[in-house]
């Protein structure tokens, strides 16, 4: 046996080695300009605590906790794990036992019959078909975990970005119940008037209008809310209901702005990994199918003892062993060991183109939030100069109506324009705050590591340690 396990060893393994393609990687992001200083972009484990508010932390905390799309992701892992342990137990020794006893009694004479069995079987692997698997099975693990901590990413970025949204929304209904609340004192004081005289009911019809169109806006802002509300609920695991808030969305702090090299982005998003260990996989089985044009060599073994008395079964006389080997090779298989090769080559080719556009999506989703980020801030800024304009043109239209210089018709127009640009600066901070979100997620997150609270084993985990490598492993420009 340790003849044929040192022969086993010297074995060949077909197939390619897998070998990192090359990748067209940009030197820099296109709209790389629009992040912060170098000296504020140290790495944020859990970064999201930068916006200082509680209450997401503590619906982050939940939704890692019990958000369903997790779970299943956690399961599936350890599937690939349960894979992984079977497909490498092919490679080691099958060893089995066996008992019998009878009794029978012909001819007029009663005997019985003993034995007992231990037999042992191992397939040589001579072509790596079996290394090949285990290769396969390992990669597929690999992808699994950081699938679901990509999961994680997800999660964590929407949870984030819907927080915002409730606050975006909680916002816009203080804008228009503040403008229904002013609406509403028009309505009585021009109502007084028209029955002083003062004003004609054209006038009247026109504030009375102007009251109707804000409280409208009141109802879907509420349905909104409570849609939103709710969807966060899913997104953390708990039942529709209600959903505390920390800070406004004026008062929400800002985290600074990650950074990192293109180059980097390959190491530290998950979707990337995940796709790279598929390849791997796919590279791998090509091996495995190569190996089926070679014969295969199975050596099996046998000991035991039989006996026609039990006092006897252990005795030396009623011992017996057996050793064989067995060689099977294809000599005709109808093209079908052909067309599996062909198969596992068009997988492998799947495979890397997938690889390569996983790559490219990430340059896109990194340029897409940054270009996102310098947009908003740009429009922020208009938008603030623009309510600080309206609220005093407001002010203005009512003193020339008041002493008779302009129509009312003119302060209704400037109170729109000035509701419009409240609810357009609201939405805007919030967009901000979601492309902030959306950089992180595309950049692979500082959270990789860090916010998926299950136990990764050892045994199967990657060269220095168990999780993809951190975005404070990444040197920054």
């Amino acid at each position: 046996m340790a003849s044929a396990l040192a022969f086993a060893g010297a074995g060949c393994t077909l197939g390619p080695d897998y070998v990192r393609p090359p990748v067209d990687t940009p030197d820099a992001y296109r709209f790389a300009g629009s992040a912060v200083p170098d000296d504020a972009l140290a790495a944020l484990p859990d970064w999201w605590k930068a916006f200082d508010d509680p209450e997401l932390d503590a619906l982050i905390d939940e939704g890692l906790a019990a958000n369903h799309d997790l779970r299943i992701a956690t399961a599936r892992v350890d599937e690939f794990a349960a894979t992984l342990a079977a497909t490498h137990s092919r490679t080691l020794p099958q060893v089995g036992y066996g008992a019998g006893a009878g009794r029978q009694r012909a001819f007029g004479a009663t005997g019985g019959n003993y034995s007992t069995l231990l037999s042992a079987s191992w397939e040589v692997d001579l072509w790596g078909r079996l290394r090949r698997e285990d290769e396969a099975a390992r990669a597929n693990l690999l992808g699994t975990r950081q699938a679901r901590l990509g999961v994680a990413l997800t999660l964590v970025s929407a949870v984030i970005s819907g927080y915002v949204s409730l606050l975006d929304l909680d916002r816009s209904l203080e804008i228009a119940e503040a403008t229904l609340e002013g609406r509403q004192r028009n309505v009585a004081l021009f109502r007084t008037r028209l029955e002083g005289g003062a004003v004609s009911e054209f006038e009247m019809m026109q504030v009375t209008a102007e009251y109707e169109t804000a409280a409208s806006a009141i109802p879907d802002l509420r349905r909104a809310l409570a849609q939103q509300e709710h969807a966060l609920c899913l997104l953390i695991g708990r039942n529709p209901g209600p959903i505390r808030r920390g800070r406004t969305l004026e008062k929400l702090a800002t985290p600074p702005g990650p950074a990192g090299l293109p180059s980097a982005l390959i190491a530290r998003r998950p979707d990337i990994i995940d796709s790279e260990q598929q390849l791997v996989a796919a590279n791998a089985l090509i091996g495995a199918a190569r190996a089926l044009y070679f014969p295969t060599l199975s050596l099996t073994a046998s000991g035991g003892s039989a006996s026609r008395e039990l006092d006897d079964l252990f005795s030396g006389p009623a011992r017996s062993w057996s050793f064989a080997g067995r060689l099977l090779g294809p000599l005709f298989a109808g093209g079908a060991i052909d067309a599996t090769n062909r198969q596992a080559e068009a997988r492998r080719e799947q495979a890397l183109e997938a690889y390569l556009q996983t790559i490219q999506n990430a340059f896109r989703d990194v340029d897409d939030a940054l270009i996102a980020i310098q947009t908003r801030r740009a429009l922020i800024a208009s938008l603030e100069r623009q309510v600080v304009a309206l609220r005093r043109a407001v002010d203005l239209s009512r003193e020339r109506y008041d002493n008779g210089y302009a129509d009312y018709l003119d302060v209704l127009d400037t109170e729109r324009s000035l509701f419009s640009s409240e609810l357009s600066l609201s939405a805007a901070r919030g967009d901000g705050y979601r492309a902030l979100v959306d950089l992180y997620r595309a950049l692979g997150g500082d959270w990789i590591g860090e916010v998926a609270p299950f136990p990764v084993s050892q045994e199967h985990a990657p060269p220095g340690g168990a999780g993809a490598t951190r975005m404070a492993d990444v040197s920054h420009p």
